[in-house]
This record gives structure tokens, sequence and C-alpha cells, in this order.
């Protein structure tokens, strides 16, 4: 089962509302985190699209995500158990995406 984060209305939060916010949500649910890595093959619009379509982000947070996987080469997208975050890695790997789990914290 995916974090469920705030979705977002156009133009009512910005992206560092949202960003604390998904913060906040993904560190209650759980010690373990999925990580997806940058990769040389994936375009970034489709690492948007799976980020939507999985996990149900919106389109900001979706976008945020997939920048800080270009931009700083990793970004942690779910927390949980660890079983839902083996579901979530396995998840990502059927999309075409590097992933990984970790204990969070470790990152």
């Amino acid at each position: 089962m995916p974090v469920d984060l705030p979705r977002a209305d156009p133009g009512t939060e910005s992206l560092t509302d949202l960003s604390h916010e998904a913060q906040v949500t993904a560190e209650s649910d759980g010690p373990w985190c999925t990580v997806v890595w940058n990769d040389p093959v994936n375009l970034m619009s489709y690492v948007v699209f799976v980020l939507r379509s999985y996990f149900g982000y919106s389109r900001v947070v979706a976008e945020q995500l997939m920048m800080q996987v270009h931009e700083e080469g990793r970004a942690i997208v779910s927390r949980g158990s660890r079983e839902r975050v083996e579901t979530d890695v396995q998840a990502m790997h059927s999309f075409g995406l590097q992933a990984t789990l970790e204990r969070a914290g470790e990152d």
C-alpha cells in the first residue's frame, strides 16, 4: 500500500508546503524506505508517470521527487513496514526503475 500523501489543489499549496507535509507523513509510516535511483535510461516524464500512477502522488509531489532523483541521484519515495516497502521496490522494478529498500535514517 503506497504512502498516502496530501493531494495538491493547483495554486493552493506551495512546493515547500508539500515537501514538509510529505516528509512528515512519510516519516510516521515506518522504519523502512523505498529509494528510487537515477539512471540514464528512463525519461523524467516517465518517472513522474510511475510515481503518480503507482503511489497516487499529485503531479507537484511526483515532479519534486523526480527532480530529487535527477539532481541528487536518489529519492525516498515511500516509507513503511518492510513488507510494504519490498512490495513498492518490486513495483518500481516492474516499471523499469532502479529501486532499493533501506532502513529509515540511513539516507
